[in-house]
């Protein structure tokens, strides 16, 4: 079966905006407060064979942590943001508070079934799925295409075949990624149609997950 084509009119706008704003993400992201999440959970991580966090995409599909193709924790967060946030003003910009994502975190970790309406709020939902994305081995867009996205968008070709260019690049991708960049990007435009309450376009999300997709 041939693997379906992330359309550029999704993606585009997220690629081009990184190549702008990745310097600038890394200073405003609260890294501070996001890193203390990892310090609970480095014992376990070395004896907890069904983690999620820092796993790579790969080995996710393998241990049968996918649902549609995708990580299941990703498919529970989007799904649960989707019906609650999509109208929250700041979207992905605002982080949630950090014990809610961290004891979130430590339920998935531990293989828990998460109930996230009731037992979370849109914010910390937001947070732990950035820090799902940052945390993965090698990022959605693996570092090997990095470099030959940022010639495209930096080269003098016209925009027509930069778009031509940059779909073959991301042919390149494993399946796993290219299925969960296909998904993101499907759900991040459907956030930016709600910009008028949210205040989040498609380039201020671009913006804050520019560092989250490549790492």
């Amino acid at each position: 079966m041939e693997t379906p084509v992330v359309e550029l009119v999704d993606c585009s706008p997220f690629l081009c905006s990184f190549q702008h704003n990745k310097a600038a993400v890394k200073l405003k992201e609260d890294m501070k407060k996001l890193m203390l999440l990892q310090q609970p959970l480095a014992k376990l991580k070395e004896t907890n064979p069904g983690k999620v966090f820092g796993v790579s995409l790969l080995d996710l599909q393998l241990q049968g942590q996918t649902k549609d193709k995708i990580p299941s924790v990703v498919w529970h967060m989007v799904e649960y943001l989707k019906e609650n946030g999509l109208m929250q003003e700041g979207l992905f910009r605002v982080n949630g508070n950090v014990k809610v994502v961290e004891r979130l975190r430590l339920k998935f970790e531990q293989g828990e079934h998460v109930a996230l309406v009731g037992n979370a709020d849109v914010t910390s939902v937001a947070s732990l799925l950035k820090l799902f994305l940052r945390e993965l081995p090698d990022g959605v867009i693996t570092s090997s295409l990095h470099q030959q996205l940022m010639n495209h968008y930096q080269g003098g070709c016209n925009q027509q075949d930069r778009i031509h260019a940059v779909k073959g690049a991301l042919k390149q991708l494993p399946e796993p990624n290219y299925y969960l960049l296909k998904y993101l990007c499907h759900f991040l435009t459907e956030v930016s149609k709600f910009q008028n309450e949210n205040k989040m376009t498609i380039y201020n999300l671009a913006t804050v997950f520019g560092p989250n997709i490549f790492q």
